[in-house]
């Protein structure tokens, strides 16, 4: 295992890996923003062909393609807040630490999940809730 680096992210991460893992939810912010820019567009554009004439076949299907763009637009919404949460954490140097037991999260974890703010364990405990 490495020595500790400067801040109190744990050992397991070393310098160059926060720096990649940083570039990948950066690129995952930007692809949400544009993703977020994009359905909110289709929403509004949706407001606009809304007319009078439309039978309840065609009136359905729009409302059904709203709300699914409103659905895609909240959880890229969510997604980005979640990645911009885990870039703060990586300034501080809290990125890797469980939110709940400030116990290490696994490596493995936040190599499929860099988001992760909680470790299996604690996870698991919070989804039986």
């Amino acid at each position: 295992m490495t020595a500790v680096t400067q801040t109190a992210t744990p050992a397991m991460w070393s310098d160059d890996e926060l720096a990649e893992v940083r570039g990948v939810l950066q690129r995952e912010i930007d692809e949400l923003n544009a993703d977020i820019l994009r359905h909110e567009m289709e929403i509004a554009s949706g407001d606009v062909t809304q007319g009078a004439g439309d039978d309840q076949a065609d009136a359905g299907a729009k409302t059904y393609e709203r709300e699914r763009e409103i659905a895609l637009t909240l959880n890229a919404r969510d997604l980005l807040a979640q990645s911009e949460r885990a870039i703060a954490r990586i300034d501080a140097g809290t990125y890797g630490v469980c939110e709940s037991c400030h116990k290490p999260i696994g490596k493995e974890r936040l190599q499929a999940f860099p988001r992760a703010t909680l470790c299996v364990t604690c996870k698991q405990r919070e989804e039986r809730r």
